[in-house]
C-alpha cells in the first residue's frame, strides 16, 4: 500500500511533539516498519532535495526544432511563438496543435543562449486613470492599392497605461496636429473619461517642414486642447521611442503578426517580399 505524503507529514509532526514512534505511527495510519524508515530518512515518499535534471516526457519539437525552427529564428530572430506554431500547423496538419507553451519556453531559452544582448529597461509603476499615451504607426512593408494608386495611410493609437484599453483609427496622410486632436477626442469619446496625463512622443513628425511661427501655433493649439479636456500634456525625449513603450509595443505586435504571417513562407529570401493588397 502506498504511503501518502500527508501521512508522513502527520507522523513527523507527532514525533516533533514528543510522541513515541509506535504512537505516532498509529496516529498517522502507518506501520512501525514504515515509521522506522521515515526516522532513518529512507522512505520513498520523502522528496529529494536535488533538482530534477531529466525530461519527464518526449520532446514534442524534437523532429522540427533543429531542422526547421532554429534556422528560421537564426534568419529572423523576431519571429514570435504563435507565428512558428501557425507555420507548423500549416505544414503538418493536426500534429502540432498543443505546442504553443513549449515553443514559448524554447524560444525564450534560445534568445537567452543564442540571441543578441538587449538594452536594460526599468519598468514604470502605473496607476489607474493616470496616463494615456498616443502614437502614430505605419506599415513599412504593406502597400494597399486602390485603382493601382498606393493609399497613403497610417494608424493613430491611443492606449491607457494601466488597464491597456486601446483605441485605433485609420489616418489618411501623414502625422499632423489635426490627426492627433481628432484621434484623441474620439478616443476620449469612446472611453467616456479622460486620464490625468496625456503622453505623446516629441511630435517632431507633426512639426516637420514647418516654419517656427507655425510650430509655435501648433504647440499653442495643443496646449489649449489639453486644457479643454483637463489633462496634463507630457512627452518623451526625442529619439527615445522606448519611453512610449506602453503604446509602441502593442501596435508593434499587431504589425509583426501581419508581416510574419505573410513572410513566413518566404524565409529563403534575404529580404521579405513587400506585401501588396489590391482594393
Amino acid at each position: 500500500m502506498a504511503v501518502k505524503l500527508t501521512q508522513v507529514t502527520l507522523y513527523m509532526k507527532a514525533r516533533k511533539n514528543g510522541q513515541s514512534q509506535t504512537k505516532a505511527a498509529a496516529g498517522a495510519g502507518l506501520s512501525e516498519r514504515t515509521a522506522r524508515r521515515i526516522d532513518a530518512n529512507k522512505h520513498g515518499s520523502q522528496r529529494s532535495s536535488s533538482p530534477r535534471n531529466y525530461a519527464t516526457r518526449k520532446d514534442p519539437l524534437a523532429a522540427v526544432w533543429e531542422s526547421e525552427l532554429e534556422p528560421m529564428l537564426r534568419q529572423q530572430p523576431g519571429l514570435s511563438p504563435i507565428t512558428l506554431v501557425e507555420h507548423l500547423q500549416d505544414k503538418y496538419p493536426e500534429q502540432y496543435d498543443k505546442v504553443h507553451r513549449t515553443l514559448q519556453r524554447r524560444i525564450k531559452q534560445w534568445h537567452a543562449l543564442c540571441g543578441e544582448g538587449r538594452e536594460v529597461m526599468f519598468l514604470q509603476q502605473q496607476r489607474p486613470g493616470q496616463q494615456g499615451l498616443v502614437d502614430f504607426t505605419v506599415f513599412k512593408d504593406l502597400i494597399i492599392l486602390i485603382a493601382d494608386v498606393p493609399l497613403d495611410f497610417r494608424l493613430f493609437h491611443f492606449r491607457l497605461a494601466y488597464s491597456k484599453w486601446s483605441y485605433l483609427q485609420i489616418v489618411h496622410g501623414g502625422e499632423s496636429y489635426t490627426a492627433l486632436a481628432e484621434g484623441t477626442a474620439e478616443a476620449f469619446k469612446y472611453l467616456g473619461a479622460v486620464p490625468a496625463e496625456l503622453r505623446t512622443d516629441s511630435l517632431s513628425a507633426a512639426f516637420r517642414n514647418l516654419a517656427k511661427d507655425q510650430t509655435e501655433d501648433i504647440t499653442s493649439r495643443y496646449q489649449s486642447f489639453c486644457r479643454h479636456y483637463g489633462v496634463t500634456p507630457t512627452h518623451n525625449n526625442r529619439g527615445q521611442a522606448h519611453e512610449n513603450g506602453t503604446v509602441e509595443s502593442p501596435h508593434g505586435h499587431l504589425k509583426r503578426r501581419i508581416e510574419q504571417q505573410y513572410n513566413s513562407v518566404n524565409l529563403v529570401q534575404k529580404r521579405p517580399i513587400p506585401m501588396v493588397f489590391k482594393g
